[in-house]
């Protein structure tokens, strides 16, 4: 075993590959789940795979991912494309993006955080949209330097891998390239869905 890991008074010990990992008799069973992530985590980033906090949907065969912090309502803006487009939730904190060849696909995940999503599909991911809380509803596209930044913020970075860091930069900046960022500053109502809609999809 090469590598300790320590969530609270928990421990997880994994060999040099993280193919092997001992989990020590838990105190707190809410690491356990930690735990698992981190080692799936461990194997997809190496297989062009990120890991966001962000909520995702799909809107008739469209991946929409709504990103940002804790608390600035990306379930929420979920719940109002379910409730007034009928699109599905497929996780509402969580979520694996995949590159492939044809597409980015945006993967539901067992983890889910406090949002009660989480659906075994995928979706080809069309846009990514970050959250601002806003007394009036407005949509800008990010470009450079600050789309970089805005949806960099929302990525986990497996810092415990020794080239960890590099591989999602790689991943990243392949995504960045081909899809769009737009910042969606809102409030939570059917006229941010619309505008949105509006916005990336031209009807």
């Amino acid at each position: 075993m090469k590598y300790i890991i320590r969530r609270g008074g928990d421990v997880m010990v994994a060999d040099n590959k993280w193919r092997n990992a001992i989990i020590l008799p838990l105190q707190d069973n809410s690491h356990l789940s930690s735990f698992f992530c981190q080692l799936f985590y461990t194997h997809a980033v190496q297989r062009h795979i990120l890991y966001l906090h962000s909520s995702l949907i799909d809107y008739q065969g469209h991946g929409l991912m709504f990103l940002g912090p804790s608390g600035i309502g990306k379930t929420t803006q979920a719940e109002l494309w379910n409730q007034y487009r009928d699109a599905l939730i497929i996780n509402g904190d969580v979520v694996f993006v995949q590159e492939t060849p044809e597409a980015f696909l945006g993967w539901g995940t067992p983890w889910h955080g406090s949002s009660p999503y989480c659906e075994n599909t995928n979706v080809p991911v069309c846009a990514m949209i970050v959250l601002k809380q806003a007394p009036e509803n407005s949509i800008r596209e990010l470009m450079g330097f600050e789309k970089v930044t805005a949806v960099s913020n929302s990525v986990f970075y497996p810092r415990w891998l020794e080239n960890g860091m590099e591989l999602c930069l790689e991943t990243l900046d392949h995504l960045l390239t081909k899809l769009p960022v737009y910042e969606l500053s809102c409030r939570p109502d059917e006229d941010a869905v619309k505008l949105t809609e509006e916005t990336i999809f031209g009807k």
